[in-house]
């Protein structure tokens, strides 16, 4: 039987712990994965005892609490707190995440939080995203015409803009593309499901007139066919969007167009 053991270095190692305030009854515990490239350490998961009765509801709001109160050096990504910018993705207890929208109340006992899986981590809770924003830039994601631009806007019937409804919400936080097993194994040649889902938002584009054109740009081997349907993506979107359905339709454009 094959054994297989993770490399000295990536060894998660048990950290601090650091204690509620005295006195505090309503007391939860946050083990929050922490890592720097700065002191050549491995990995470790240090635990927070937060007071839920001076914090906020969510996820996010005990990570805030956490770095300005207790321990300065965690560091996350964060910004609107209203789950339309996908900045603070994130694995939450097992699931991958927005931390503004997951509620503490969700989870029974102590609260695990990582980084999004299978990414290079920068620091502590953030991910190296440049390879899946190339990729994103790769489809070149923006209406593309070749016929003379009308005088106002491109009109678009109730019928034609309705098939963009379950594509255009994505905020490309990766949650779905950091859960596909087809990514972790072959991140750097298949899209994903978040970049493929960007594409077919631009083929179902009334608008859009380069379709052949980015259907050619998808045509290979792994760009677009290392899906197999694990359904991991549309279980994991924090927006309920269905990745693995629009690259589904992608696939049956393809064969429509031989």
């Amino acid at each position: 039987m094959a054994e297989f053991a993770l490399p000295a270095n990536s060894k998660i190692g048990v950290g601090e712990t650091y204690k509620a305030p005295a006195g505090a009854k309503n007391i939860k515990r946050f083990k929050i994965y922490r890592w720097t490239p700065d002191d050549g350490k491995n990995p470790r998961v240090d635990t927070y005892e937060v007071d839920l009765d001076a914090c906020g509801p969510m996820i996010l709001d005990a990570l805030i609490k956490i770095k300005n109160e207790i321990d300065s050096s965690l560091t996350f990504r964060r910004s609107c707190r209203e789950g339309v910018c996908g900045s603070c993705a994130m694995n939450i207890d097992g699931t991958n995440t927005l931390a503004c929208t997951h509620f503490i109340a969700d989870v029974k006992g102590d609260i695990k939080i990582y980084p999004l899986p299978h990414m290079p981590v920068v620091k502590d809770l953030v991910p190296d995203l440049n390879v899946p924003y190339a990729q994103l830039a790769s489809i070149e994601p923006w209406l593309k015409t070749t016929t003379q631009p009308p005088t106002r806007e491109r009109l678009q019937s109730i019928e034609e803009r309705a098939k963009l409804d379950g594509l255009w919400e994505c905020i490309l936080c990766f949650c779905c593309t950091t859960s596909c097993p087809s990514y972790w194994w072959q991140g750097e040649r298949y899209l994903g499901p978040a970049i493929l889902l960007q594409a077919y938002r631009w083929l179902s584009d009334s608008r859009d007139e380069a379709k052949g054109e980015r259907l050619d740009n998808l045509e290979d081997p792994f760009r677009l066919y290392r899906c197999h349907t694990i359904m991991n993506c549309t279980r994991t979107c924090p927006k309920g969007l269905n990745p693995a359905k629009a690259i589904g339709e992608i696939k049956k454009m393809m064969v429509a167009r031989r």
